[in-house]
């Protein structure tokens, strides 16, 4: 029987340790990219103010009242802040987590759900689906305020529609769902290459087991309860 022999070990070079420290601590410099995307949303909400002290006055103006469209288009528009406003606070909180370092909230009764198994992945499919709803926002206003179109175009509330730009509008949205198909799509590849046991997202993958010459996907269930023994 031979004897186990032990690996040899490597020592590092102090310079190369340094070098390694010097990049892991770079990610600090993403730093202010996130603190200026907070003085961002603060700037959107000051728009959101103006636009319902806007709709305020208009419903309230008993001379010159905005019509039932005009104020649908005007929620719309706020809206449209609200949603790009959580949009900047998914960027804001997830890329943080990801990228540069913990926000340890954990228990904290405030914790978005999402941000226990927040990754690069969730994170990209995430802000693709906002920014499906954004443009879904526009493309709602642009369907309220095109009215009656013609080959020509219409004008409506100072801005000018035509059918080739509504035309490119739907084609745009509809490349932004098939992105986010995708970017789901390659999110399950992912998940389906793990290893059995490992945990994805927040899910355990499945540990496959043979039975009756097939591969049977058996849930991982870390949270199932023992088995009792019988009793004698």
């Amino acid at each position: 029987m031979s004897a186990q022999t032990t690996p040899p070990t490597y020592r590092t070079a102090p310079w190369s340790k340094a070098i390694g420290l010097l990049i892991f601590t770079s990610r600090w410099l993403q730093a202010p990219l996130y603190l200026g995307l907070i003085v961002a949303q603060g700037v959107y909400v000051w728009v959101f103010l103006k636009e319902l002290w806007h709709l305020l006055e208009g419903v309230f103006n008993l001379e010159h009242a905005l019509t039932e469209a005009q104020i649908m288009l005007v929620v719309l528009g706020l809206i449209d802040v609200v949603m790009i406003a959580n949009l900047l606070i998914m960027v804001i909180i997830g890329g943080y987590e990801t990228f540069v370092s913990r926000i340890r909230v954990d228990g904290h009764p405030d914790q978005p759900e999402w941000l226990s198994h927040v990754n690069a992945n969730v994170l990209k499919v995430k802000l693709a689906m906002a920014i499906i709803g954004i443009s879904s926002i526009h493309l709602l206003k642009t369907f309220i305020g095109v009215g009656a179109i013609t080959e020509r175009g219409a004008v409506e509330n100072g801005e000018e529609y035509t059918s080739t730009g509504v035309m490119w509008q739907v084609i745009i949205h509809c490349v932004f769902i098939l992105s986010a198909l995708a970017l789901a799509w390659i999110d399950r590849m992912s998940y389906h290459r793990g290893h059995p046991g490992e945990t994805h997202d927040g899910v355990p993958v499945p540990v496959v087991a043979a039975e009756q010459g097939g591969d049977v996907a058996v849930p991982a269930s870390p949270q199932a309860p023992a088995a009792v023994p019988p009793r004698h």
